[in-house]
């Protein structure tokens, strides 16, 4: 017989997200892609905005995320694991020294500004010829 506690890791296991979602903190800008039902209609909505707050409780996770349209900031909170999370991108990694950045709901303007954080670039190798490709040019 399974206990409750058994019965419940079975469900959530079930409602854990398949695919990833990409690396993100506090701090950083995103586009979050979701699903919106209007009536018998599907359509996929962009909400782009600072992250303020990431909730870590399983399959309850969530994120906030805080935009200012026409003047007036607007927050919304998603779960993670939720299939109408189509896809997130991160625009701009952020450089912060708080995990919950409540603060930026009284800041405006460039005050409310969060500096980005130093990018690690990776040269790029230049490809290598195979040196048994030098005779296919060379019959041309």
């Amino acid at each position: 017989m399974a206990t409750l506690s058994e019965k419940m890791a079975a469900v959530e296991a079930r409602l854990v997200r398949k695919d990833a979602l990409p690396e993100f903190r506090s701090g950083d800008t995103v586009r979050v892609h979701y699903k919106i039902v209007e009536g018998d209609k599907e359509r996929v909505q962009v909400f782009a905005g600072v992250v303020i707050r990431i909730h870590r409780a399983g399959t309850k996770s969530t994120f906030t995320v805080r935009k200012i349209s026409h003047q007036v900031g607007v927050e919304r909170v998603f779960p993670i694991h939720s299939p109408r999370l189509v896809k997130l991108e991160v625009t701009a990694r952020g450089k912060v020294r708080q995990s919950r950045l409540y603060y930026l709901r009284g800041l405006t303007g460039k005050a409310a500004r969060i500096r980005e954080r130093e990018r690690v670039v990776v040269p790029e190798s230049e490809p290598v010829e195979d040196a048994g490709d030098s005779s296919a040019t060379a019959e041309e």
